[in-house]
Order: C-alpha cells, then sequence, then structure tokens
C-alpha cells in the first residue's frame, strides 16, 4: 500500500474532515501521516488511526506566519517517504507542489472551499491579488483532485480544466450517548434508544468557525427579538468582532459563547440543541457555493436548522427537507426564521423526522466509498 502525507496549517485537533478522511485512508492500509502546525495553546493530540505530526512556528497570522509555515512545511516533506503528498486548501499548496515535483510523487489537491473567494481574502484587493497568484500556478499542476460540492467542483473545472470528484463533509453515522439522567439522577442512556422520550432543550447553536462572512453582522441583533438562548461553539478571526456586537446590543445574557470542543463531546452537546444555525453573507462566490460541515453534522445530530438558500443546500434540501431555507441573512429575515422554527410545531415536527431519515444515507460511512475509490483509481 501507499503512504501519504496530508497538509493543513491548523492543529488537526478539531479538524474533522481530515480526521475522517486520514482514517478511512489508514484503514484501507496506507501509511498516512496528517501534518499541521503546533500552538502555545493547542491540545494534547488524540490516538488515531494515522500518524499525526505539528511543525511549530514563530509567527502565528498574517503573511509572516504563511511564509514560515510554508517553508518548514517544505522541509519537512523533503525528507518524507511520501507516494502521494495531500494539499489540503491553497495555503499549503505551494510546498506539495514542489516536493512532489522533486521526489516524483503523486499529488492530490483538497480544496474545502474556494479560497479565493472568501470574505477576507476577496475584499482585501492585495492579499486577494497574493493568493489568485499562487492559484492560477498550483491548481492547474494539481490533475487530481476532490472537493466539498458540485457548485465548487464545476468552479474549478470552469477556472482551470480540472475535474475534481466530489467528497462531502459529512459526519460518521454513529450511536452516541447524551448525558440524560436515568431515574437516580445518574447515568447515561443509549441516545437512539431514548429519542423518542427526551426532549431537546430550547437554545439555538452554531457551530464552527467565528470567521467573518458568517452573518454574525446580523445574527445577533437579531436574537433580540427571539425568545430563547443562541450558544456559539468554536473559534476564529471574528470572535472579538463578535463578542463587541453582543455587548452593543446587550444580549450578553442570551447569546453565549462555549469555547471549542472536541468533535465527539461537540457531537453530543448538538443532539440536545432544539435547532442549528447555518449563514453565510453573499459576498464572495466561496461562501454563495459553500456546502458547510455543520449543515451535516445538525442532520446527524436530529436537529433541524436554518439554513441560507444556496445552490448547494437547496439541492440537498429539495430531497430530504431538513432545514427552513432562508432567503437573505438581513436581520428581519433570520428572526423571522427562528421564530417560525420555535412557533410551528408541525413543520419542526417534520423536519426533525427527516433528519432521521436522511442521515441513514448522508454519513461518512457511504461518503467514504467516493473517497476510497479515488485513491484506489490513483494509487492502484
Amino acid at each position: 500500500m501507499a503512504s501519504i502525507i496530508c497538509t493543513v496549517t491548523n492543529d488537526l485537533t478539531y479538524d474533522q474532515r481530515m480526521i475522517r478522511i486520514c482514517t478511512t485512508l489508514a484503514q484501507q492500509g496506507h501509511t498516512v501521516t496528517l501534518v499541521g502546525r503546533k500552538l502555545k495553546q493547542s491540545a494534547a493530540l488524540q490516538q488515531q488511526a494515522f500518524q499525526q505530526k505539528r511543525l511549530y512556528c514563530f509567527f502565528t497570522k498574517g503573511p509572516l506566519f504563511y511564509a514560515e509555515y510554508n517553508l518548514r512545511l517544505f522541509f519537512w516533506l523533503l525528507f518524507q517517504k511520501a507516494d502521494c503528498i495531500c494539499a489540503i486548501d491553497l495555503d499549503s499548496i505551494l510546498p506539495c507542489l514542489f516536493v512532489s515535483q522533486l521526489k516524483g510523487s503523486k499529488r492530490v489537491y483538497d480544496a474545502h472551499e474556494l479560497f479565493c473567494e472568501m470574505k477576507e481574502i476577496v475584499t482585501r484587493p492585495s492579499r486577494y491579488k497574493m493568493w489568485k497568484w499562487i492559484e492560477r500556478f498550483a491548481v492547474p499542476k494539481f490533475k487530481h483532485g476532490y472537493t466539498v460540492c458540485e457548485p465548487i467542483a464545476r468552479e474549478f473545472e470552469k477556472m482551470y480544466g480540472v475535474k475534481y470528484e466530489v467528497v462531502r463533509n459529512v459526519p460518521f453515522e454513529k450511536k452516541s450517548k447524551i448525558q440524560i439522567p436515568n431515574s437516580k439522577g445518574q447515568g447515561t442512556r443509549d441516545k437512539e434508544q431514548e429519542t423518542s422520550n427526551y426532549k431537546p432543550q430550547t437554545f439555538f447553536l452554531y457551530q464552527g468557525a467565528v470567521n467573518e462572512g458568517r452573518s454574525f453582522e446580523t445574527l445577533i441583533p437579531a436574537m433580540k427579538q427571539v425568545d430563547v438562548h443562541l450558544h456559539i461553539y468554536g473559534d476564529g478571526n471574528f470572535i472579538e468582532q463578535t463578542k463587541n456586537l453582543i455587548a452593543s446590543n446587550h444580549l450578553q445574557d442570551k447569546v453565549l459563547f462555549k469555547g471549542k470542543l472536541k468533535p465527539a463531546e461537540l457531537s453530543d452537546i448538538t443532539a440536545t440543541a432544539y435547532a442549528g444555525i447555518t449563514l453565510f453573507e453573499n459576498n464572495g462566490l466561496s461562501n454563495y457555493l459553500s456546502l458547510a460541515n455543520r449543515f451535516f453534522d445538525y442532520i446527524q445530530a436530529g436537529i433541524p436548522q436554518l439554513c441560507v438558500d444556496y445552490p448547494a443546500y437547496r439541492q440537498i434540501n429539495d430531497r430530504f427537507a431538513v432545514a427552513l431555507l432562508i432567503p437573505d441573512t438581513n436581520e428581519e429575515t433570520i428572526a423571522k426564521g427562528l421564530n417560525l422554527l420555535l412557533s410551528d410545531a408541525v413543520l419542526y415536527a417534520q423536519l426533525k423526522e427527516n433528519c432521521k431519515q436522511a442521515a441513514e444515507l448522508l454519513n461518512w460511512q457511504e461518503e467514504e466509498k467516493i473517497l476510497i475509490h479515488f485513491y484506489k483509481e490513483l494509487l492502484g
């Protein structure tokens, strides 16, 4: 079997997509290494079916970080055995390209998004120019790759003539345990066995990156019109601005930051929420064509969600009807949608039932078959 190295710029612990992908490839008999970066606050790595490596950098953000990390990654890759090097997103693509050319390794591009079209890139001309140059230089040289949804795959083909596979960000289908007190007030019971007797708590949940372009500027003030709490699990580049929005709208007691949890812990918490939230501003092609992990995480947890009506979400919702789609991310629209989920018991019950049925198909046990076939064709 082959040795495969996958490269990211995060610290590995919370990257659910890469944990799934690397686990699947390792279970197929490949020697898999996931390499990322080490931060001062990085949690200890959890044991996985694949190998893990973190590179320490002096710089933690901005151009100096990317320059340092890419240089360190290049030299690390140069001395590793790898039949295949997989670059995850644009921020680690150059070392993978150069080392694969020098060593004659196969190379794969795993595009989680249209990197250059993210709000934090496309709205900053100098930053956009730099990343777009890297994309135009490198992506056409990656003839093999996959991305998270069909609209993004079509965009790559239109821009660079590469035909990428689609491997969606769906979670494992699994029986999980949540903390439901037994008759004595202690212990846990199997979630699947207890679903019919367990009433979820009435709070909305947002999980994932707290980044620019996720509509926090309108979601936070919308909560003034909604009579339940919002819990936010995650962190990102828009944390401080979001906290300021909460304070300026006097919502400190209603919108609560819960921090960043490991995937298994977050899965259990998600199942206790009333509904989830998946919102992206339409200010960059990456957002408009997105298909976020959280969309499927809510489905697998068995909870409805409020979701923006963009192509990839509409395509799935037309088939499974698991979400209430809204036409825009204006404050009034968000508030109206959240209140409809709270007030329309028939709609809520139907969405919840549809989630159970969709979870049987929209899960990693089904999706990994595409990944396995991709690498079998590539590596033999």
